[in-house]
């Protein structure tokens, strides 16, 4: 091959709008939708360089999905055919189906997001078919030496109101790593799923899979307490991030 055949095959890639490095690694789901992947779907990102890592991406262009799009989905629950009661390194590294339920690992999103700002939103909706949401301005994770702290404010509310707050700046526990608040409580263990528990929670999108209302279950399931109070398992939760300006 010439210099000159060479170079005409390069610069392109070089000089182009879209940086190489996003065009062959993404970051997240918006620079998949940059590179010209608009439909919602599972793609291939990598939040650590070269690490691929499989997530879906909520382009915005489906019914039901987010208006406006470019989410990527960190965070899914649709039919309890994934069981979200697991020990710390599962949380870490990610787990599930990522056409359906999973989580896709406290790791990843830290190295999303200490790169990038994010925003968070969540999607809700019960066994009638209601959706409301919650979103919120800003999401980070921190790293794991910091226990996978959590950073989340600025609410906005489509209808589910504010059940996060009482997981803002505390730390990831699972049933084999509690780092809750609680002083006799291991809040993971005891409302089996791991999640940012403070003491405990008012809201855990990783909790036994309930069907709808169960008072015999008081509050442990899929719960949203600001919306459905604590003995209602939601159909459908749904939590992902995207980059802000």
């Amino acid at each position: 091959m010439t210099d000159m055949v060479f170079l005409g095959l390069v610069l392109p890639l070089l000089v182009g709008s879209t940086p190489v490095s996003q065009e062959l690694f993404p970051t997240d789901c918006s620079d998949v939708y940059a590179n010209g992947q608009t439909l919602s779907g599972v793609y291939t990102i990598y939040p650590a360089g070269e690490t691929p890592v499989q997530v879906y991406c909520d382009m915005g262009c489906l019914i039901n999905d987010s208006q406006d799009g470019r989410w990527t989905v960190f965070q899914r629950r649709m039919d309890g055919s994934v069981n979200f009661y697991r020990p710390w390194k599962h949380y870490k590294n990610g787990f599930g189906n990522k056409y359906e339920e999973y989580w896709s690992g406290l790791e990843n999103l830290y190295q999303l997001t200490r790169k990038r700002k994010y925003e968070l939103r969540v999607d809700l909706q019960d066994f009638e078919g209601l959706t409301v949401n919650a979103r919120y301005s800003f999401f980070s994770v921190k790293s794991e030496t910091e226990g996978y702290k959590l950073h989340v404010t600025g609410f906005v509310n489509g209808g589910a109101g504010d059940s996060m707050y009482e997981s803002n700046r505390q730390k990831f526990s699972t049933l084999d790593k509690d780092q809750d608040t609680h002083k006799e409580l291991n809040c993971a263990r005891s409302f089996l799923g791991g999640f940012w528990y403070g003491a405990c929670h008012y809201a855990n999108p990783n909790e036994i899979y309930l069907w709808g209302c169960d008072g015999t279950h008081y509050t442990i399931g899929n719960v949203w307490y600001h919306w459905k109070g604590y003995d209602y398992g939601l159909k459908n939760i749904i939590m992902k991030i995207r980059p802000v300006a």
